[in-house]
C-alpha cells in the first residue's frame, strides 16, 4: 500500500505484522486455492475488530482452526456427497425437520456451517438468506463473515486468550475432530503472527 508523503513523493506503507494477507496465509497453508486465500485477506483485518479477533493469539487460534476446517484452505464445502450428507438427515439439534435438509445444509464455509438452524440463524446476522440459498456460504467474502460471527456468538475468543486449542476444536468443530492438525496448524501461525 503506498500513500503521498510531505514531498509528495509515495511513501510505502508496510503491513502491520498481525495483518492477515495472502503471502502469510500461503506460509500458513501452502496448497490453499488462490479465490479462498484472497477472499480470507480481503476482509480479515476489516472484519476481524467487530467480531472480537483483535489480538494476536486469537488470530492464530482463528485462522489454525480455519485451515483445518477447509483442509488446509483448499475448499469451502465439506467434502463427501449424498450418501455421506444423509448422516445428517434428521438431526433435529441442527434444525433439519424436512426431508433433503441434511444434504442441502451439509457443512459449507471455513467452519463448515452445518443444518437448516445454523443457515438460517447466520443468513439472519448477516442479511442474506442462506437458508434460501445454501450454496452462497461457501462464497469467499460470506464465508469469512459467517466464521466471524460465528466466533463471537459461541464466545471462542475466551478459550483462544486461554490458549485452549482443545476448548477451541470442541467450540468450532462440536468435539476434538482432527486436534493434533489443528495444533500443529496453530504452532505454525504462532510462528507466522506472534
Amino acid at each position: 500500500m503506498s500513500i503521498f508523503g510531505r514531498t509528495g513523493a509515495p511513501t510505502i506503507v508496510a503491513p502491520a505484522p498481525s495483518a492477515v494477507t495472502e503471502p502469510k496465509l500461503r506460509r500458513l497453508a501452502p496448497d490453499g486455492g488462490a479465490a479462498i486465500l484472497a477472499g480470507i485477506a480481503g476482509g480479515f483485518d476489516r472484519l476481524a475488530p467487530g467480531h472480537g479477533v483483535t489480538t494476536r493469539l486469537r488470530i492464530c487460534h482463528f485462522l489454525a482452526q480455519a485451515a483445518h476446517e477447509t483442509d488446509g484452505f483448499r475448499t469451502l464445502e465439506e467434502y463427501g456427497g449424498p450418501v455421506y450428507f444423509s448422516r445428517y438427515e434428521g438431526r433435529r439439534d441442527l434444525g433439519n425437520t424436512q426431508a433433503g435438509d441434511g444434504i442441502r445444509y451439509h457443512g459449507r464455509g471455513i467452519f463448515q456451517l452445518t443444518g437448516r438452524a445454523n443457515y438460517r440463524r447466520f443468513g439472519q446476522l448477516l442479511g442474506i438468506d442462506l437458508e434460501a440459498e445454501p450454496e452462497r456460504a461457501k462464497e469467499p467474502a460470506i464465508a469469512l463473515s459467517v466464521a466471524f460471527s460465528y466466533w463471537r456468538e459461541r464466545g471462542i475468543g475466551a478459550a483462544a486468550d486461554a490458549d485452549d486449542v482443545e476448548r477451541v476444536t470442541k467450540l468450532v468443530n462440536g468435539g476434538h475432530n482432527g486436534l493434533a492438525a489443528r495444533a500443529r496448524y496453530l504452532k505454525l501461525a504462532k510462528a507466522i503472527w506472534i
